[in-house]
């Protein structure tokens, strides 16, 4: 997850021109909605359980409380979308925004608000009709009216409405709001006034709104859930005659599968892992084994990533809970700063795999492929990443110098195991509860924060209460962030589908010559050119639907597709100069980028030999599927 810029750090917290009235009303409306947010969480993790207890213990399962959670996420995600937009948490791409000089900088992080605000103001009316259209539909289990649910979509917009716009006023100078803002009503009113010109132009208008402007926005800095909003809602407006209600259709289908409320439990167990100290546990337990060996600190942060990657949800919140811990030791060994951060991001994508991957369950969600099976077969293809990293860890440490450093003796090892042996048993309850069917990937979560407590309570007892409602109002806001993409990237793809150019796509790819190999080979360039520019959700909720039917055509197995495709986007991600993933890495770490770029050639090198072989042969991806 790329979301890990905090409020802190973003760069429209603080310049001059704040108004203070608006920085009042926007902590009053703030602190409600994230109240509201952390209640909604902790209701999820109630109803979830207590429905895994009903029917698992007692045999009594709880038949309305996958229809209240339902009703309850689509409420948690537009909440959270609002929390992200007020701390300026929604994924952006800002590699060029950095770049420019203050000026411009300060102009394009206007317009980008702006531009949230515009699609916001188009979207409203829409938004409440169809509410309205919900309310004749009664829902089977709790008898009352759908409306409950669906108006959680106008009330989240509408919020994000005013937050946005306090976020302008507060951000930045009474000129530089009203300019931006009359200038995107401008753009706006142009686009319509084009209307009658862009419709005969067919397929080509998929070029100017899907290509142009989406490009256009992402590169400016607008949030990427808001660039494919803007351009899915002018395609459907300006050129089409489809009703702009279906669009919010399409969008509360994308944030309303119950599979993506694995989303926000498995962030807050991470968060929990890590403040009860069963991170810290497990790689202490890693470096008695291997801390004696050349390289061998590095070799505990591959495995130690390897252990707790995709339980927090977030890739930086895995970096956190590890760099703090190793890095200290590794530099007092003489690991240079740079390849330590090289090293943190390569691991980033060669365990996108590892289950309970926020990415997996997405693919699942969108695709239809089984949870249980890409739970499955994420595992041995990131050993095998894993590898081609431990080789270039050993080639580069091969002659480090440990004759300072003491072997830890068998009964140290062993006391040490004894301390970490309940946080090392979590990832491997989780993974059983799912793969043997006693949980569902969304159940399992809430199993996982109740062990998670217990143990922090009880064996640990180390359990910050204090901290508890910032990591779940932190939960809400990357959750929001991500299902909003997740429900705009769906509106988008459903456009697209509709214009024909799905079929346009599988006739294309299905020419490719090389067979299955050809085609995988195209997808590994396409994926990680993706994933460096879009990131890893939203390129997969967009062409996860168009290109894995293509690939099961092409005789290439949906499971060793999904593979193939993560680790791409993977590599993509974690890669400079683009990867945002690469910088969250420095971020954590605390490290100068710069520093990390010359170190990080070979360790991409290895990523993308392991994805050949991961590629090249399915076994590794499909061989333990029952």
């Amino acid at each position: 997850m790329t979301a890990f810029t905090a409020a802190a750090a973003d760069p429209l917290a603080t310049p001059a021109g704040r108004r203070g009235w608006a920085a009042t009303a926007d902590a009053v409306l703030g602190g409600l909605v994230e109240s509201a947010a952390a209640l909604l969480v902790v209701a999820e993790i109630v109803v979830l359980f207590a429905g895994v207890t009903a029917r698992y213990a007692f045999h009594a399962p709880l038949v309305w409380s996958d229809e209240l959670a339902s009703i309850l996420f689509l409420w948690l995600s537009m909440l959270g979308a609002v929390v992200a937009l007020r701390r300026g948490e929604h994924m952006r791409m800002t590699a060029l925004v950095t770049k420019a000089s203050p000026g411009t900088r300060a102009v394009l992080d206007a317009l980008a608000i702006a531009a949230s605000v515009a699609f916001l103001a188009l979207i409203a009316w829409p938004a409440v009709d169809y509410a309205h259209e919900e309310s004749f539909i009664i829902t089977p289990a709790l008898e009352v009216s759908n409306a409950w649910r669906a108006a959680a979509l106008p009330t989240g917009i509408g919020l994000m409405f005013v937050v946005a716009l306090l976020r302008l006023v507060r951000t930045c100078t009474w000129r530089q709001s009203v300019s931006a803002l009359a200038g995107m009503a401008l753009l706006v009113g142009l686009f319509w006034l084009a209307g009658p010109v862009l419709a005969p132009l067919g397929k080509l208008n998929l070029v100017i709104f899907f290509v142009v402007v989406v490009a256009a926005t992402v590169l400016s800095g607008v949030p990427i859930a808001f660039s494919f909003a803007l351009a899915t809602f002018g395609y459907l407006a300006l050129t089409t005659r489809t009703p702009l209600l279906v669009m919010v259709g399409r969008l509360d289908e994308g944030m309303s599968h119950l599979i993506l409320l694995a989303v926000p439990l498995f962030i807050f167990l991470g968060a929990l892992i890590e403040m009860t100290g069963m991170a810290r546990a497990m790689i202490q337990f890693l470096a008695s084994l291997l801390g004696h060996v050349r390289g061998g600190l590095s070799y505990v942060l591959i495995g130690a990533m390897y252990l707790v990657s995709g339980i927090s949800g977030s890739k930086v919140a895995d970096m956190a809970a590890i760099a703090p811990v190793l890095f200290p030791e590794m530099k007092k060994r003489g690991a240079k700063p740079g390849d330590l951060v090289a090293l943190l991001s390569a691991t980033g994508a060669q365990t996108e795999t590892i289950p309970p991957s926020i990415v997996l369950i997405t693919i699942g969600s969108v695709t239809g492929i089984s949870i249980a099976a890409l739970f499955t077969g994420g595992m041995v293809p990131a050993v095998v990443l894993g590898v081609c990293l431990c080789s270039v860890v050993w080639w580069r440490y091969r002659k480090e110098d440990l004759s300072g450093v003491p072997r830890s003796t068998w009964p140290q090892i062993g006391r040490l195991l004894l301390v970490a042996l309940p946080a090392v048993l979590l990832p491997f309850v989780i993974r059983a509860a799912v793969v043997e069917g006693v949980a569902t990937a969304t159940e399992v979560s809430t199993i996982g924060i109740v062990y998670s407590a217990l143990v922090g309570l009880l064996v640990y007892r180390q359990f910050d209460w204090r901290r508890l409602k910032p990591m779940l109002i932190e939960t809400a806001s990357l959750s929001g962030a991500i299902i909003f993409i997740v429900g705009c990237a769906t509106a988008m793809a459903w456009g697209l589908t509709q214009s024909g150019f799905s079929q346009d796509l599988a006739q294309l790819m299905a020419g490719i010559p090389g067979g299955q190999y050809g085609f995988l080979a195209v997808s590994i360039v396409a994926f990680v050119l993706l994933g460096s520019v879009l990131e890893g959700i939203p390129a997969i909720v967009l062409f996860g639907p168009l290109l894995f039917p293509i690939a099961k055509a092409a005789g290439v197995h949906e499971v060793h597709y999904a593979m193939v495709v993560i680790f791409a986007m993977g590599i993509g991600l974690f890669a400079p100069p683009f990867g945002v993933g690469y910088y969250g890495a420095c971020a954590v770490s605390k490290v100068d980028p710069d520093a990390g770029v010359r170190y990080i050639g070979g360790y991409m090198a290895a990523l993308l030999i392991g994805l050949i072989l991961v590629a090249a042969v399915p076994w590794f991806s499909i061989g333990f599927l029952k």
